[in-house]
């Protein structure tokens, strides 16, 4: 692998969402979400062939607006979840919706790069989760290690538990939490850790970071001033319950232990530009 030519896919349009599809357990497979005003916006499912060091690509329409975050379903590897923004009364609103891909899709049939997506199909829509008084939603997380029936949406300073029902096509908010403090708080970025039982989730806002336990829905810890300038995302080690990783404005990524958050384990600088957004994939720090 090593000696293996660098795998590089390009988008047509702008892209600033990005996630694995977490329930696919036979492919490597991605999911990117695309940010177009003036077309309709799309969801290129990537799959990476690493025998061949290849990539093959199947492409949805997303007409609902342009992709601010993407989510897939632990469960069913065909749900997913998207937030995007619309505009609603002379303002820009970021909703939040759960979706389906075709049946079609799932036969497994997808394009190589090189062709053209002259009819892609359109995903189905399975239910909004209404923010109409919440404002507007930062992220969607599903339960990681759930059956696809529970997620969290950050919506401004709300956190909202959602339970879906109903294959998914409906969903009704089962419990709440708000961040309080001076100034307007908004949420920018979550994460559902994947231990202790679920129970625990960590969020950002501004430069802090922010654990929850999701029982009590209360604060455990904060970070104050994790990064020296926004923090964008975070993501938990899937091997050591403890540890979280955080990137930001300030071009960092640093990692932390959560019992002990006065100062991080590690502190990388190697870019010179903000990140967007990373995830942890297999190997612990």
């Amino acid at each position: 692998m090593e000696d293996d030519a660098p795998v590089i896919y390009g988008l047509e349009f702008q892209a600033r969402a990005l996630t694995a599809q977490t329930a696919e357990t036979d492919a490597i497979r991605f999911l990117v979400g695309t940010q177009s005003l003036k077309f309709d916006n799309q969801i290129h499912i990537i799959d990476f062939d690493d025998e061949n060091n290849m990539i093959n690509k199947s492409v949805l329409l997303h007409d609902a607006g342009e992709i601010w975050h993407i989510s897939g379903s632990p469960a069913e590897k065909a749900v997913l979840t998207t937030c995007y923004s619309k505009t609603s009364e002379s303002r820009v609103l970021t909703c939040a919706a759960v979706w389906r891909m075709p049946p079609e899709w799932e036969s497994g049939s997808h394009e190589s790069p090189d062709d053209s997506s002259n009819n892609p199909q359109t995903l189905e829509l399975l239910c909004h989760l209404d923010n109409t008084t919440h404002g507007s939603v930062a992220c969607v997380l599903w339960e990681p290690m759930g059956d696809g029936k529970r997620v969290i949406s950050l919506a401004e300073n709300h956190v909202l538990l959602w339970d879906l029902q109903e294959s998914s096509t409906k969903a009704t908010i089962s419990s709440s939490a708000t961040l309080e403090g001076k100034g307007q708080l908004k949420f920018t970025a979550g994460k559902w850790s994947p231990h202790h039982n679920s129970t625990q989730l960590a969020t950002a806002n501004d430069t802090a970071i922010r654990g929850w336990d999701l029982r009590s829905m209360s604060q455990i810890y904060c970070i104050e001033s994790a990064h020296g300038q926004l923090v964008r995302d975070l993501d938990f080690n899937p091997n050591k319950q403890y540890y979280l990783a955080s990137c930001g404005d300030d071009c960092k990524v640093k990692f932390w232990d959560v019992r002990h958050i006065n100062e991080p384990v590690k502190c990388l600088e190697e870019h010179s530009h903000c990140l967007q957004c990373h995830m942890i994939l297999q190997k612990s720090f």
